[in-house]
């Protein structure tokens, strides 16, 4: 519970302010600030631990500097009555909500306790929950959540609907504005669950985190399938498959240190900039490492990881949607102390091409980069959009489209790296010149085109391939021709689609030299309440 720094003034009183009944009153109020500390039973907490979870305050201590975490209304309990509620009013009401620091940097949070009420949802729990939420927002601070509930209250009603619209809206209104964090670690159901989807990253641990709108036993009876908790909406499922986590972890331990990482990564507000850390090495050096990392034949896979380790400060990133749309991807990092979003095609998944789930899990990133002043470096290795008719059916375009639309709209700075391919639409989408990017760059390995050299003479010369002696040669040699006419490494930086076609091995200088140019960028944009994007 937060003690006041700037006590109010006492109002003239026939109490005396010393004494006996002060000292005893003050004594009573330190016991009950320590029993509601120490929260429920032992019982209770014995089972929280049983069921391999941390306590409430176990994980805000994980999560704050040590000593900096200041509780507010720990001493709050709910009005409502029947149902075996007037009997049971434990302080907290089943959430603890406050504020400290991580880094050094104020953050607010609040955090169910599963020990009461299962964590659920009620109004009083609701109002406290929706008063943190104002102060973050005032403040202009992150806002992290740690999610351990049964979902709303039953006992109380349409009171508990209604303090979950409180949390939604607000989760709206303060979408850009400041950083939103969610973290479940054990069951988040019904409504409850879409508070996290509409935060900016949600993170979740495998065994104990669960995440879906009806539960099992909802399920069987509707529709006769019978599957667990795990596999209906656990860790896994969401980072692998649903896309809803963006990071899933084995322990809490880990998963609240990577919150922490996050948010030193992140700034406090749409105001300000992300914080500087000064790099730990020079970047003036050649880095002989990116000769050899990426084949010079367009079709040989590599770990477009191993290529954003050489580029970034220290080679530590923080993946987001590792293991959904992995042909794809999007990682926070810092290039000369400052932090950049990467989005990057993965040549060893699906050969990088883009599908459904990376345009949707691209666009998603790009726009809360630049909803927090995070500039944009882009590296394109990329054989096109995946042809087929599931995609097709299934909104290739559409979703397509949100990827493209992120990007025109972004007005960060942008920085585009060629590394190899760069093929059709595909080549436009991935942040090229011509759809808004400051500046592109291409290494010597470069072929941008509409289509590989191959491809293109089999549309082209077709007829003429078939007609020949010798069709196989025939065709080797128009396809060199195509390439030395239309795909040699310097054709698009002659025609200025291309600022520069630089050596591998200063990559990483070039890159911090332009966003050091770009940092002050200001863009003007057409007055208007807000864009139509594709949904």
């Amino acid at each position: 519970m937060a003690a006041s720094h700037n006590p109010p003034r006492a109002e003239p009183s026939s109490v005396p302010l010393s004494g006996p009944d002060t000292q005893a009153r003050t004594a009573e109020l330190l016991r009950l600030r320590k029993a509601v500390r120490g929260g429920p039973s032992t019982g209770a907490t014995k089972a929280q631990h049983a069921r391999g979870k941390l306590t409430v305050h176990e994980r805000l201590e994980l999560l704050f500097d040590e000593g900096t975490f200041t509780e507010i209304e720990a001493l709050r309990r709910h009005l409502a009555s029947g149902f075996g509620l007037e009997d049971r009013r434990p302080h907290t009401d089943g959430v603890v909500t406050g504020w400290g620091q991580v880094h050094g940097r104020t953050v607010f949070a609040y955090a169910h306790d599963f020990r009461i009420f299962g964590g659920s949802l009620g109004e009083a729990h609701a109002e406290k929950i929706h008063k943190i939420m104002d102060m973050a927002e005032a403040a202009g601070a992150p806002l992290v959540s740690l999610n351990d509930g049964a979902g709303a209250r039953i006992q109380e009603g349409v009171s508990a609907l209604a303090g979950y619209g409180g949390i939604f809206r607000r989760n709206v209104r303060a979408s850009g504005v400041i950083p939103q964090v969610s973290v479940i670690l054990g069951p988040c159901a019904g409504g409850a669950a879409y508070s996290p989807a509409l935060t900016d990253f949600v993170f979740m641990v495998r065994g104990i985190s669960q995440m879906f709108i009806t539960g099992p036993d909802v399920v069987e009876a509707v529709t006769g399938e019978k599957v667990s908790h795990e596999q209906l909406g656990g860790a896994d499922l969401h980072a692998t498959t649903s896309g809803a986590a963006t990071f899933a972890y084995d322990d809490e331990e880990s998963c609240l240190q990577d919150v922490r990482y996050l948010l030193s990564l992140l700034p406090s507000n749409n105001r300000e900039l992300p914080p500087a850390v000064a790099p730990a090495h020079r970047l003036n050096t050649l880095d002989e490492e990116l000769l050899h990392l990426v084949p010079a034949g367009p079709h040989q896979p590599y770990d477009m990881r191993e290529v954003i380790a050489q580029l970034v400060d220290d080679s530590e990133f923080l993946e987001a949607h590792e293991r959904w749309a992995p042909n794809l991807l999007c990682a926070l990092a810092r290039i000369d102390g400052q932090t950049v979003g990467l989005v990057a095609n993965q040549p060893r998944h699906l050969a990088g091409v883009l599908d459904i789930e990376a345009s949707q899990k691209g666009a998603a990133f790009i726009q809360t980069c630049d909803a927090f002043s995070i500039p944009l470096v882009t590296l394109v290795d990329v054989p096109g959009f995946l042809p087929g008719t599931a995609q097709e059916r299934c909104g290739i375009i559409r979703h397509g489209a949100k990827l493209l639309y992120a990007y025109c709209n972004a007005t960060v700075p942008r920085v585009q790296v060629i590394l190899r391919k760069a093929y059709g639409g595909a080549y436009i989408v991935m942040d090229s010149r011509s759809i808004g990017c400051d500046l592109s760059f291409a290494w010597p390995t470069n072929e941008i085109a509409v289509m590989g050299a191959e491809g293109a003479v089999d549309v082209i010369h077709r007829r003429a391939v078939a007609a020949a002696k010798d069709p196989e040669a025939t065709r080797q040699a128009l396809t060199e021709e195509y390439r030395e006419a239309l795909i040699h490494p310097y054709y698009a930086a002659e025609r200025g689609l291309v600022d520069d076609v630089i050596d591998p091995r200063t990559t990483r200088s070039v890159l911090a030299e332009a966003l050091h140019v770009l940092r002050t960028k200001q863009e003007q944009l057409v007055p208007r309440k807000h864009g139509n994007p594709p949904m």
